[in-house]
Parts: C-alpha cells; structure tokens; sequence
C-alpha cells in the first residue's frame, strides 16, 4: 500500500523556518515533489527532486528560501522553508511518482503551513 504523510507544518511568523517531512511507503519513487494550496487558490508546484539525480527544481517564488532535500535510505523527502511570508500561508502537499516525468501519481494528506505578519 502506497503511502505519503507529511509532516512538520505549522504556525510561524513572518520570517521564520519550518522544516515539512513527508515519509513515503510501498513503492520506491523516481520523483519527488511539493505543492501547495492557499485558500481561494489553485495548487500550485513548489519544488520537486528526484531519487537517483542531484537536480532539483523551484518555482520562483520559493527560489532562494525553500531547499528540497531527500534522504534515500529512509524514503522521506523534506521542504526546508526559510524566510516565510504570510503568502507561504497554504496547506503543502507532498507528491510522488514512479516515472521521471508526467502529473504525479501519489499524493499525501496535506500539512498547514500558516505564516502570521
């Protein structure tokens, strides 16, 4: 059985850290990664990785702040966040896939990030 659960998020302010895990089971993934959705929004992509390659991808609001990191042997992929702002304020999603490419197959619960100013 496949599974993806997040956790890590939370109440911050404004400038402040949160570090999200997401712990996946049942398969071994290729890619991996987050998304979130701020109320009245579309999801939106975040960051994304992948299991055998070094490269990583931002979208450019999160370019600088955000590091997208793995680890392996556990099967956890993390969002480190720094230097949030109240419009990081989304519940954060993580996501997996077998494939190198394509929409991601596996979705996680959600976690709540809220970013107060």
């Amino acid at each position: 059985q496949v599974q993806l659960v997040e956790s890590g998020g939370g109440l911050v302010q404004a400038g402040g850290s949160l570090r999200l895990s997401c712990a996946a089971s049942g398969r071994t993934f290729r890619r991996y990664g987050w998304f979130r959705q701020a109320p009245g929004k579309e999801r939106e992509f975040v960051a994304a990785c992948y299991r055998s390659r070094d490269s990583t991808y931002y979208a450019d609001p999160v370019k600088g702040r955000f590091t997208i990191s793995r680890d392996s042997a556990k099967n956890t992929v993390f969002l480190q966040m720094n230097s949030l702002r109240p419009e990081d304020t989304a519940v954060y999603y993580c996501a997996a896939d077998l494939n190198y490419s394509g929409e991601y197959a596996y979705w996680g619960q959600g976690t709540q990030v809220t970013v107060s100013s």
